[in-house]
């Protein structure tokens, strides 16, 4: 899997290619957790968003499809006793409804085959009144150097799809979602972050 050979590097790509974005995104994100929060991350990764929320909250589920970025995530997070690192595939995950308070997915729904199919399953699992929190590179704005994408690309990254603002919210629009809010966290390849209030 593409994912678990990468998984050693990944963090030292993003930090030399997009560090303030890397960095950026992980404190926003937080800003969006509470305390009392318990917390599943789908598509975790590396834990770049993982360890900036595991401080936060009251418990972070945090899990990945790939065992190598799960395995860079576990060392990240090891220090917190209330983060769990366990596989899963996010578009069926294996979990009762409204069980949530806050769902996160970074930087994913770009590599799936039925985005709209994986954001319904995050919405299930999430509380009424709770949050999901979907950052995402808009790497197809006008001014960002598709070079760091092709490379991806041509390394064997699967991208599916490539958005930009407009493109990002006419995503969440088709779906249906009305309640959404979007911050930017800028730099050299922005993510745009939607927030959708479960009603």
């Amino acid at each position: 899997m593409f994912w678990d050979k990468v998984s050693g590097l990944y963090d030292l790509f993003e930090t030399i290619y997009n560090g303030k974005v890397y960095r950026g995104l992980g404190e926003r994100v937080a800003e969006e957790i509470g305390q009392n929060d318990i917390v599943l991350e789908c598509a975790c990764g590396t834990g770049a968003i993982s360890q900036y929320i595991a401080p936060k909250c009251r418990q972070l589920i945090a899990t990945d499809f790939s065992k190598g970025m799960l395995r860079q995530t576990a060392k990240k997070c090891g220090k917190y006793q209330n983060v769990k690192v366990k596989r899963a595939d996010m578009t069926t995950l294996n979990c009762r409804d409204n069980r949530f308070d806050k769902v996160v997915a970074g930087n994913v729904i770009h590599l799936l085959e039925d985005p709209h199919a994986a954001i319904k399953e995050l919405v299930r699992v999430c509380k009424v009144g709770g949050k999901i929190i979907v950052p995402t590179y808009i790497n197809a704005s006008e001014g960002v150097n598709r070079k760091a994408v092709r490379l991806l690309e041509l390394a064997g990254a699967n991208f599916k799809r490539q958005y930009d603002m407009d493109s990002y919210k006419k995503f969440f629009e088709e779906a249906g979602y009305q309640d959404v809010a979007y911050f930017i966290v800028d730099g050299r390849m922005p993510c745009a972050v939607a927030v959708i209030t479960k009603q």
